[in-house]
């Protein structure tokens, strides 16, 4: 795989199945080099696989997140407008009619959602408050008055006067969209109750509910204006994605706990709706069920439940029962990753992607085993055949288990030895996954072997696994903070690739990360510089006591290490790497996007600063008009070129392929 092939790549998501289970709707995003954009559709495929899936739409400025009628006769859309501004449509597809627009918006449209009657449809988009209506842009409309944390949001800029609403609109086009649950709080994931009344929403609507790790479930009354929401959950926690039961007595969704709901695993609940009384479900997996990407509500099946689960680098799926106690059924598993799935009409739809192959669209035959339906990647793979990684299980040092590790050989050079990357993942909570990665299939397409774990902090593990990098401090479940186990794990895992594999040059290792993983970048650059030939820290947390007030996410921290800045600003400062740059000895590639609002550029800037006094070995490369996430989903030539800057930095001080072209500098 080269650079260029960023622009080859396909994503499958949004799997809806329709009400009588015959037809599949997902939503395809292509990469456009040429015009430097992604393109989207919503697209049509049979379950039964009878005629070949089909593209449905095709607007100028793409479509996506399809969701069905009640009845399966039309299909809701979201029809981006460019410049960030979206329309609600509905598309007749059986019968006569033209596609119908119910709205359209400066802001974006998500998480549309029908009323079981088909005669209305929820969505979230964000309101903007009369400040707006004062001029033409910011700087005629005045200043800003920030009241709360969470002001902003990378990728989305300010929204503490554009909160999160749900509106309910007439879904034959009736009326204009109205507000039921608005500002200021932010609200998110509504699903109609089965008469059609109420909405179930996720929000903390709690005073200073900025100040709390929580989220609870509340009830709105759609045809009462006056109204409040109603609280439904009666356990401070953290609550997403609920589902209403057939029935209407009882809300499923997913909960972590208080006090750890930012490191802990997520499971499924089910609520009774008079009493709020709670059942938790699947405990005994000890997984978070709430995969990122991906999560999404409880899919409700007879009286049980489906839902995914994270499971040392694979994405599972699972059912169970709703009653306390019942176990878990595991539907689909393996060295593998459910991406997306949706069950209706007695089929289930999955996105299932391995580590050799994209997604693909499957459904559940009768005997339960995953049949393809879509061969959308199949031309980029047989051009670009992805070798399978090998697995190895690392003992950590912690004595606690085996860090999943991963290493992939670059193909036709031999047998070595090869110069080799060592990748770290963001998050920390996140894992690495039994999936095709593009990033790894660059690095081997330029000679290099490529060796990724999920150290202590990542997900798809044990909640004690994911909580033992939290503070020692920390009065509830104390850890090693940052750079402790998590960097020795990761260490370990390098090491045991090497004796594994004879084929990978000691001598020729760089380390590479991104947003977390850029941290430990920075950290193992400074804290290991005799094991490393280079290094490349991108979107990174270099300075962990500023980005707690100048990330977006400015006050998370502390419920992430259990104790403030303020109580402990020793413990921030011991945990931020660029207090130690004058270890660093490798010479350092540092990447951020300038419109980064979730780890800042002064992240950046201040690393820079720090080598460059320092007469360090530095290149900075700052990227205009992107956000923290460029890599999955920046403008595509920004892709391209972030590649090909690691590529050459890498190739220059390793011995990897360079590459043909790069941007000017």
């Amino acid at each position: 795989m080269q650079p260029r092939d960023i622009g080859r790549l396909i994503d499958i998501g949004s799997p809806a199945v329709s009400p009588d289970g015959s037809r599949i709707a997902f939503a395809v995003r292509r990469v456009d080099l040429d015009k430097d954009r992604y393109r989207t559709s919503v697209w049509l495929a049979d379950a039964d696989g009878a005629t070949p899936p089909r593209q449905l739409t095709g607007s100028e400025h793409g479509d996506s997140s399809p969701v069905w009628s009640p009845d399966g006769t039309r299909l809701a859309v979201v029809t981006s407008t460019g410049e960030g501004g979206a329309s609600l449509r509905v598309l007749p597809l059986d019968g006569p009619g033209e596609p119908v627009v119910l709205c359209t918006r400066d802001e974006g449209i998500s998480e549309v959602a029908w009323s079981p009657d088909g005669a209305r449809i929820a969505f979230v988009s964000r309101e903007r408050t009369a400040r707006y209506d004062q001029g033409d842009d910011d700087r005629s409309r005045g200043p800003r008055r920030i009241d709360r944390l969470f002001s902003r949001l990378d990728g989305e800029g300010w929204i503490i006067d554009r909160p999160s609403s749900v509106f309910v609109v007439d879904a034959a086009g009736a009326g204009t969209p109205r507000i039921v649950a608005g500002g200021p709080f932010e609200h998110s994931d509504p699903a109609w109750s089965p008469d059609n009344r109420t909405l179930v929403v996720a929000a903390g609507r709690e005073k200073d509910w900025d100040l709390s790790e929580t989220r609870g479930l509340y009830l709105v009354d759609v045809d009462d204006a006056g109204a409040e929401p109603r609280l439904l959950t009666t356990t401070p926690a953290l609550y997403a994605l609920p589902s209403f039961s057939l029935d209407g007595d009882r809300v499923a969704a997913l909960v972590a706990d208080e006090h750890l709901a930012v490191p802990a695993n997520a499971h499924p609940v089910v609520i009774d709706v008079t009493t709020g009384a709670e059942t938790r479900l699947a405990g005994s997996l000890d997984r978070t069920c709430r995969p990122f990407p991906g999560a999404r509500a409880p899919v409700w099946d007879g009286e049980a439940l489906l839902f995914a689960a994270e499971d040392g680098g694979a994405v599972t799926l699972h059912r169970v029962g709703t009653a306390a106690g019942d176990q878990p059924e595991l539907l689909v598993g393996g060295d593998r990753v459910v991406a997306g799935y949706d069950r209706a009409g007695g089929t289930t739809a999955l996105l299932i992607g391995d580590p050799t192959h994209q997604p693909e669209l499957y459904v559940l035959d009768d005997a339960g085993e995953p049949v393809r339906r879509t061969g959308l990647t199949d031309a980029f793979h047989a051009e670009v055949p992805a070798p399978m990684p090998e697995r190895l299980g690392v003992p950590s040092p912690a004595g606690d288990g085996d860090i999943d590790t991963w290493v992939l050989l670059p193909t036709g050079r031999g047998d070595g030895p090869f110069p080799t990357l060592l990748s770290i993942h963001g998050g920390p909570m996140a894992q690495y996954g039994s999936s095709w990665f593009d990033e790894f299939r660059l690095w081997a397409g330029a000679g290099y072997a490529v060796v990724w774990c999920n150290p202590h902090g990542s997900t798809g593990r044990s909640e004690s696994w994911l909580q033992a990098i939290r503070a020692p401090e920390a009065e509830v479940a104390p850890g090693t903070g940052w750079g402790g186990i998590d960097a020795d794990d990761v260490m370990a895992a390098l090491d045991g690739a090497l004796e594994a594999y004879p084929q990978l040059d000691r001598d020729r290792v760089g380390v590479l990360g991104g947003s977390y993983g850029g941290y430990l970048t920075t950290w193992l650059a400074s804290h290991h510089p005799d094991r490393f030939a280079a290094a490349c820290s991108e979107r990174a947390v270099n300075n962990i006591e500023s980005n707690e007030w100048s990330s977006d996410a400015g006050g998370l921290f502390h419920w992430e290490f259990g104790v403030t800045l303020y109580e402990k600003p020793e413990r921030y400062r011991a945990m931020s790497p660029v207090h130690d740059a004058a270890a660093i000895t490798a010479p350092m590639l540092i990447l951020h996007s300038e419109e980064d609002l979730r780890c800042p550029p002064e992240q950046a800037d201040g690393l820079f600063v720090a080598l460059r006094l320092l007469g360090k070995p530095v290149e900075y490369w700052r990227f205009p008009g992107e956000s923290h996430g460029l890599s999955r989903g920046g403008a595509p030539r920004n892709r391209v070129r972030r590649a090909q800057i690691i590529l050459d930095f890498f190739g220059r001080h390793l011995g990897g392929d360079r590459p043909d072209e790069m941007p000017a500098g």
